[in-house]
């Protein structure tokens, strides 16, 4: 798979520039790549997902997460801080150095990808001890582990547990961008993050020890909703630029504490999800796991987003006829072209943002007390076994 990852990168790189200068023109292309990209990446992540619990003794397998978390925002922080910071015009004419272009980057994280997967053909590993199972078997197995009843209970957690801060998540750095936040301060942002998140990886693998694993799962969520009302208020208050010095350290303050909690609740479930797995079918139960992590942190966004278009309420001022035309579709970048087109501009007169937040702020306050956190400290008090099925 990575071989394939590695060869699809290349492949985009020697278009990147024509992909991304009209991407329009091109959109069939580049929703066919990026789709094989993620199709093919979800592949590799399974095998490394199972690999994981046959690396790792009985005792260390906590720190599988820490491993995870690492390793993703490393990534992370190569492809977004550093990258933003290369290919910005700016940048480059500011320190004297060659803007790297997106299709040089790709080039270069193809080249990583071969190099990495040469050196992992030399790498000497015990033979399995286990004999795989056809594709027939690992949808029946699926099946079998979905019909447990405290694995269906765990699912419900995964699909509800992100509510509370998906309005955040989704549209804070959008609405902060738009008030003139520069995409080269947000990546400043991730950059100071970046050593928190590794402390914050190493921290949930070793609270996962012991007889209580979702222990510094259930304590981040006060400190995380918490941020997410004062990042919300941030967003309010955000001034007009030039930003201020004290201003753009509360935003880095409360970016590093936010990314802090999140990460040790990905590091803390991540670590619970390899004490659970059957290592016989450990790739296909993580997966189902993660899968539905992953679809918590997903679904509500499309509702998020709708939202705020339902509930913002905007105007199309076109100053030479003094008229001023109530425009739903003023929200949206469609809506602002056309306004802009008739000579006007669109003024935001309630935005919908602040509202879908605090549904989400008041839902996850009252799910995290009454559901998340009784049900996540008896599911974590199931013995291990109970997990398995071919125990």
């Amino acid at each position: 798979m990575q071989l394939v990852i590695g060869t699809t990168m290349l492949v985009i790189s020697l278009k990147a520039e024509e992909l991304m200068e009209n991407p329009g023109k091109h959109l069939y292309a580049l929703s066919f790549a990026f789709t094989s990209l993620v199709f093919f990446s979800a592949t590799q992540d399974i095998a490394v997902d199972g690999w994981a619990l046959t690396l790792l003794s009985e005792e260390n397998l906590a720190y599988a997460s820490t491993c995870q978390t690492i390793g993703l925002n490393t990534g992370y922080l190569m492809s977004y801080t550093v990258f933003l910071a290369l290919n910005s015009d700016e940048f480059a004419q500011k320190w004297g150095i060659p803007r790297l272009s997106m299709g040089s980057y790709l080039f270069f994280c193809a080249s990583m990808s071969f190099l990495v997967t040469i050196w992992l053909f030399f790498v000497k590993e015990e033979k399995a001890t286990t004999e795989d199972i056809g594709i027939k078997a690992v949808y029946v197995t699926m099946w079998e582990i979905c019909k447990l009843k405290h694995v269906q209970t765990f699912l419900v957690v995964h699909l509800l547990a992100k509510i509370g801060w998906q309005a955040s998540d989704a549209v804070s750095q959008l609405k902060m961008v738009e008030k003139g936040l520069k995409r080269e301060d947000l990546a400043i942002t991730v950059l100071i993050d970046f050593p928190f998140e590794i402390i914050g990886g190493w921290l949930a693998g070793k609270w996962a020890r012991g007889d209580k694993p979702l222990r510094a799962w259930i304590y981040a969520f006060w400190p995380r909703l918490f941020m997410t009302f004062l990042i919300t208020l941030m967003v309010y208050w955000f001034p007009k630029p030039p930003i201020s010095t004290g201003f753009f350290v509360s935003l880095v303050i409360l970016t590093v504490m936010q990314s802090f909690s999140s990460t040790i609740q990905f590091g803390a479930m991540s670590a619970f999800h390899t004490r659970i797995s059957d290592p016989v079918v450990g790739g296909t139960y993580m997966t189902l796991l993660n899968t539905f992590t992953n679809m918590g942190g997903t679904w509500p966004r499309y509702f998020v987003l709708k939202g705020v278009d339902y509930f913002s309420i905007a105007t199309c001022n076109i100053p030479e006829s003094s008229l001023s035309v109530k425009a739903e579709e003023c929200v949206s970048e469609h809506g602002k072209a056309a306004c802009q087109s008739l000579g006007g501009e669109c003024v935001t007169v309630q935005d919908g943002y602040y509202t879908v937040s605090a549904i989400c702020i008041g839902f996850g306050l009252l799910s995290v007390i009454f559901f998340l956190i009784p049900t996540a400290k008896k599911l974590q008090g199931v013995p291990t076994s109970k997990w398995r099925i071919y125990s």
